[in-house]
């Protein structure tokens, strides 16, 4: 069943105690409220060798992973045979952190005890435990200050604002970074990273009726302005608004995770020789810049995704893994705003299929303000 982490509350009382592992399946595409249900499986036994038994501690629930389920991200994920799943099933989620808990005969750079997060993509994060390749997992550094949640969350939207910050224009201190979505996760994570290089943001999110205090959330995260983009739409009063703050200084890197016209609009704040990087696409719809920003500023336009960059990088991706791990710790990066959900191990079946959907419907209703974080119990 599920509570908040921080409560003792149950919502729901049975008989049934499960005395094995669960998973969070689905077994053909749709809308996870629809196709999502929970599957007792057995216990994990003695791990074969080049592999490890890890127990999930936190997994996340992003956007992506809705979109994973319904079909439509290029990452898929594979189908999972195992007893209680009536038939072949693909697990849900794809990041979260895990404990190993016992490692077959040949590993050789994991022991119990470990954190780990996931390597591979796709590898499906919402269940109690599982199995996994070694080269599959991503050993993360357990140290004092690292939150659960912060190494539960750090495979995607961290090393995500990481990237765009860093593998496109040098930013030296005092430089400017100019980005739309600025509330969401990466948003988010581009503030706190951009604070930390000492490099100033300016932050456009939607109009709301809470928006001041949502500015001060942000800015308390290190944002230097955020602004709506209805401020965007009257171009010479914002242009002069924006040279007043940096001071003349072109702004040489955007970061798009939005699309349309607000998107253009962002854009025409860039300087000469700027890079717009485009990771996202909430609104659903193209990016329409004007020839004019190529031809006469030359501007060049990016897309970024993470799981591309991942590939065949793993040392790479091992020392962004080991920064982003100490950044916080030492508490320069602050936890997602979130709320963990528990699938508790005596509720039956029946009855955490009903609260997983249930989860979902509240989601796409927009009932959640915060990150959604599963943990799912076990016996084991």
């Amino acid at each position: 069943m599920f509570r908040k982490r921080t409560s003792c509350v149950r919502l729901f009382s049975t008989s049934v105690r499960i005395q094995a592992n669960r998973a969070i399946v689905y077994s053909q595409n749709g809308q996870p409220a629809d196709v999502l249900r929970a599957v007792t499986v057995p216990g994990l036994g003695a791990p074969p060798p080049q592999t490890a038994n890890v127990r999930f501690a936190l997994s996340p629930i992003n956007p992506a992973d809705v979109n994973v389920i319904e079909g439509v991200y290029p990452s898929k994920p594979r189908r999972t045979s195992f007893p209680g799943a009536r038939g072949d099933a693909f697990v849900g989620g794809n990041e979260g952190l895990a404990e190993v808990t016992d490692v077959g005969e040949g590993v050789r750079g994991l022991a119990p005890g470990d954190w780990v997060v996931m390597k591979a993509s796709q590898v499906g994060t919402w269940r109690s435990a599982a199995n996994v390749r070694e080269d599959q997992l991503l050993k993360v550094p357990r140290l004092d200050g690292l939150s659960e949640v912060n190494a539960a969350t750090m495979a995607v939207n961290p090393p995500t604002a990481y990237c765009l910050l860093s593998h496109f224009v040098a930013l030296e201190r005092g430089a400017w970074v100019v980005q739309n979505g600025a509330n969401g996760a990466v948003g988010q994570a581009v503030i706190q990273l951009a604070r930390n290089a000492g490099v100033k943001t300016l932050n456009f999110v939607r109009s709301r009726d809470d928006i001041d205090a949502l500015r001060r959330e942000l800015e308390d995260l290190g944002a230097t302005h955020v602004v709506t983009y209805d401020e965007l739409g009257d171009k010479k009063s914002i242009k002069a608004k924006v040279n007043g703050w940096t001071g003349g200084q072109d702004i040489r890197l955007g970061l798009n995770c939005v699309g349309g016209e607000s998107t253009m609009a962002m854009a025409g704040l860039l300087g000469s020789d700027a890079h717009l990087v485009t990771y996202g696409a909430m609104a659903k719809r193209p990016v329409p810049i004007p020839a004019s920003f190529y031809i006469f500023k030359n501007l060049t336009s990016h897309g970024f995704w993470l799981s591309r960059w991942y590939e065949g990088n793993d040392e790479g991706r091992i020392k962004l893994v080991e920064e982003l791990a100490r950044t916080m710790a030492l508490g320069k990066f602050k936890e997602p705003k979130h709320e963990i959900l528990t699938i508790e191990k005596e509720t039956s079946d029946e009855h955490a299929s009903g609260l997983i959907r249930g989860i979902f419907q509240r989601m796409a209703s927009g009932g959640f303000k915060k990150k959604v974080i599963l943990k799912v119990e076990s016996s084991d």
